[in-house]
């Protein structure tokens, strides 16, 4: 593929594993943040030139917006520069209305008339089918991700690109910041024998990754590298760059996601929602606030005892609004990450369930052993309950994931 000058010059655009990035060494750090600029003000500085003259699928939800919060879908269709047939909704669906595990079905999109096809619970053929179906020559792929392994739109992206290979489709990712830094993977790596939506492949439970990079891994680890893949990078974002520092606005990517503190935390409390302990749901600080009926302080104070980094457990009273125990007044804690470069989510998540199967005689796990899905093994979970103590469990899963970090270095796009 032959790049445009204009491309080299403002844009950073990589195709398969060659990177044209934005100049040949990074400048040194200013005072003042860098405003990030993504994949998509890439592309539109380009003129769309690797579009052009293609008949263009997106995969988008709410977080799909510019730096002055218009949609993507919005600004593309209305460019006569690019040729927008179809749009692609996720869980949640594509504006986003969906609570977990739902979505919006097939409709046409009232503010364009676009279609818009579903692609929740979709994958392989029957994914491929739709965009076959939709008539799209590439599928461009635009989501904010938070971090996490159990998080699904990364695995839409897997699907996606899959399936876009099988239908013989263009496969285009504009990247976004990972919010919550890409400094380090933590956790554990997910065993293939437990793949699931909340994992399709053999990555850890806080990546460390943006999305450009893990369709990098998932094409060249796992698909084979059989994706026409192309992926637009950003610029003035460094690995070590929380999302307050990018300039860009927050959306949302799911309605129990509110807030970069939410993501902050929950590749660890996340783990919650495999027992029958409240995760926050139906409350204003879901991950944040953990609990049930009959927990009191004593659980705050053992995390307290613990002095895990960056991070301090508020005893809490909460009544859910919907989700477990709603409309009841439940017990428990109120995490507050004091120093996020010190936070470790994981580790805390695992010291938060060691110590509430220990301080509160009712803990259960989901009797579906969901948690095993969220982990990526039955190790969390058979340890926790043999008495492990959390520093066992962290050192349990080391080996798989200094071979993970190895495997993730060598499909970095930044510094």
């Amino acid at each position: 593929m032959t790049l445009p000058r204009r491309t080299l010059l403002t844009g950073a655009l990589t195709t398969g594993t060659t990177t044209a990035a934005l100049g040949t060494s990074a400048p040194a750090r200013a005072a003042t943040p860098t405003p990030t600029r993504t994949g998509f003000d890439h592309l539109t500085t380009t003129a769309y030139t690797d579009l052009t003259s293609q008949k263009v699928g997106l995969v988008t939800n709410p977080t799909g917006v510019t730096r002055d919060v218009r949609h993507i879908v919005d600004v593309m269709h209305a460019d006569p520069r690019v040729h927008l047939v179809a749009v692609f909704g996720p869980e949640h669906g594509f504006r986003g209305t969906a609570q977990a595990g739902g979505s919006q079905g097939r409709y046409d999109d009232p503010a364009t008339g676009l279609p818009v096809y579903d692609t929740y619970t979709k994958s392989g053929r029957a994914l491929a089918d739709v965009f076959g179906a939709s008539g799209v020559d590439t599928v461009v792929f635009d989501i904010q991700d938070v971090g996490a392994r159990f998080y699904t739109y990364i695995w839409t992206l897997y699907d996606c690109m899959q399936a876009a290979a099988l239908a013989g489709k263009r496969f285009v990712v504009l990247d976004r910041p990972n919010p919550v830094t890409g400094r380090a993977a933590y956790g554990p790596v997910l065993d293939p024998a437990f793949a699931s939506f909340v994992g399709r492949g053999p990555i850890s439970q806080a990546h460390g990754m943006t999305a450009a990079e893990l369709a990098r891994l998932f094409n060249a680890e796992f698909l084979g590298g059989k994706v026409r893949l192309t992926t637009v990078r950003m610029s003035g974002w460094r690995r070590s760059d929380f999302f307050d520092r990018t300039g860009l606005p927050w959306v949302p990517p799911s309605p129990n996601m509110p807030t970069p503190d939410t993501a902050l935390v929950y590749s660890g409390t996340c783990l919650f929602e495999g027992t029958n302990l409240s995760e926050g749901r139906g409350t204003t600080r879901p991950f944040e606030l953990l609990g049930a009926e009959g927990l009191d302080g004593r659980w705050a104070a053992a995390l307290n005892a613990l002095a895990l980094p960056g991070v301090r457990f508020r005893e809490a009273y909460f009544a859910p609004t919907f989700s477990k125990f709603a409309g009841k007044t439940v017990g428990g804690v109120q995490l507050h990450v004091h120093d996020r470069r010190l936070f470790d989510p994981v580790r805390t998540g695992i010291a938060a369930l060691v110590t509430a199967k220990r301080v509160w005689a009712g803990f259960a796990w989901r009797p579906d052993h969901w948690v095993d899905k969220l982990t990526g093994s039955a190790l969390v979970r058979t340890m926790i309950d043999a008495g492990a103590s959390t520093d066992d469990i962290v050192a349990a899963w080391q080996p798989g994931l200094r071979a993970f970090r190895a495997l993730r270095a060598e499909h970095l796009l930044y510094d």
